[in-house]
């Protein structure tokens, strides 16, 4: 294996508090006090006497296939994950990379997705293979994910929300015009020539020639269907959870319209760092008026759910990233990684 990378000669050491790990203390700080304002609000509107009746009839045994339902989301997704890294041929230890791929799930509360880069770089420390090379393994993890989404949220959105049907297939369009262009290896690199003559973009076409021929690997017609239903099933899963919260909570929901609500939710949440504030409230508002939950039971199902489906995987992940980090010798420092070597 090879070592982690040094800095480059004549560069100042990172301060410590740049280290990744106490910069996911400061993400994750801030984002429970965010969270904690925000169901102190949805309380206030539900009622403090009406919430703590919920959470009193909630059925408290589900916990343990809630957690078990997320596990096999995680699962899953790093099944697609390691599958992409063995398409490239990328010699990561299944172990390391799980450790890697968990500590991955810590990331997704940073800002504007900036640990994102995490797994690639870990590989990269682990085995010597640029990051130029494993980056299209981390884009097409997370397209098939959005692939798999949109469509179990397209499955219902005719009969739940059809005058919004467009903000779901609109993307689904556009990514099957995105793999049609991708799929076509000729037109792909023409475009690319066509960047490289711009002044700005030109030194970094090479790369993203590179880029572009993994992806194709890594989305190739039978690879591209393997992840695509490791993605589905995944996602499937924590719809069900969903679902099994509002039973928990004696509401009403048959499972067609809590995948959807849950889909949707998890869509409309995605450019928000962890969906924080956006999947929480579009959880709620869908529990209300498409299932007609009381107030206090629509908060109450989302809390849980959020608990279950974000707050676990933070808390696994927070483990993993200091197993991690343990692993690569050293402090974590993503912004030496930007230059995708």
């Amino acid at each position: 294996m090879s070592p982690p990378a040094p800095p480059p000669p004549g560069a100042s050491a990172p301060a410590p508090n740049d280290d990744l790990v106490h910069r996911f203390v400061r993400w994750v700080v801030g984002a429970a006090v965010f969270g904690a304002l925000l169901y102190l609000g949805g309380s206030l509107w539900a009622g403090f006497d009406d919430m703590k009746a919920a959470f009193g009839a909630f059925q408290w045994w589900l916990v343990p296939p809630l957690v078990a339902l997320t596990l096999t989301n995680y699962g899953l997704r790093f099944l697609k994950w390691h599958y992409f890294l063995g398409r490239l041929k990328v010699p990561m230890p299944f172990v390391e990379d799980l450790w890697n791929y968990l500590a991955g799930l810590a990331m997704v509360i940073s800002p504007g997705k900036a640990g994102e880069l995490l797994k690639p770089y870990v590989v990269r420390a682990r085995t010597g293979v640029p990051m130029a090379t494993t980056i299209p393994a981390l884009v097409s993890e997370r397209l098939t994910d959005a692939i798999a989404m949109l469509a179990l949220a397209g499955i219902s959105v005719t009969t739940y929300a059809a005058d919004q049907a467009g903000y779901v297939l609109a993307p689904l369009v556009l990514v099957g015009l995105g793999l049609a262009v991708l799929a076509h290896k000729g037109l792909s690199l023409a475009i690319l020539r066509l960047l490289g003559r711009l002044p700005v973009l030109g030194k970094v076409v090479p790369k993203l020639e590179e880029m572009v021929r993994a992806t194709r690997v890594c989305l190739a017609p039978v690879p591209f269907l393997v992840s695509l239903l490791l993605s589905f099933g995944a996602w499937f899963a924590e719809c069900v959870a969903y679902w099994l919260v509002l039973r928990g909570l004696d509401v009403a929901a048959t499972l067609d319209v809590s995948v959807f609500i849950y889909a949707a939710s998890t869509v409309l949440g995605a450019p928000a760092p962890g969906g924080l504030g956006v999947s929480d409230g579009a959880l709620a508002f869908f529990a209300r008026t498409l299932i007609g939950a009381p107030e206090n039971l629509a908060v109450a199902s989302a809390l849980i759910t959020r608990v279950v489906t974000l707050w676990v995987g933070v808390g696994v992940g927070a483990i993993a990233l200091v197993r991690v980090s343990r692993m690569l010798g050293g402090d974590i420092h993503l912004d030496q990684a930007q230059d995708a070597g």
